[in-house]
């Protein structure tokens, strides 16, 4: 299967992704995304399908660092501003999306 994958090229958690996807025989199309970014539409349709909870790293050192204004700012914005809020790794094909290496998405496509 073809995926689109987004990710950080220094995330162990995304290397991780990446070699497994590879070994179950996946096709990656792979955007670093601070060098390559996400397209606006691919993270509107991020938020819409899997919601802001799923989506934001409130974890990551850019959200610590943000202030409550900023914070309240448009998510799909402040993505694109600081792409490191994103869960990682970004994972769609064809009707399939989902943010993160969790053990649900590592059952669905591994």
């Amino acid at each position: 299967m073809e995926l689109d994958f987004y990710c950080l090229k220094n995330c162990d958690t995304c290397r991780k992704a990446e070699k497994a996807l590879s070994a179950a025989g996946h096709q990656l199309h792979i955007s670093d995304i601070r060098r390559d970014g996400v397209p606006r539409s691919v993270l509107q349709e991020a938020l819409e399908r899997l919601g802001r909870d799923v989506l934001l790293s409130t974890r990551s050192p850019s959200w610590k660092a943000l202030s409550e204004a900023e914070k309240s700012r448009d998510l799909v914005d402040l993505m694109l501003e600081f792409p490191t809020l994103m869960k990682r790794p970004l994972i769609l094909n064809k009707g399939y999306i989902s943010a993160g290496w969790s053990k649900e998405v590592q059952a669905d496509l591994v």
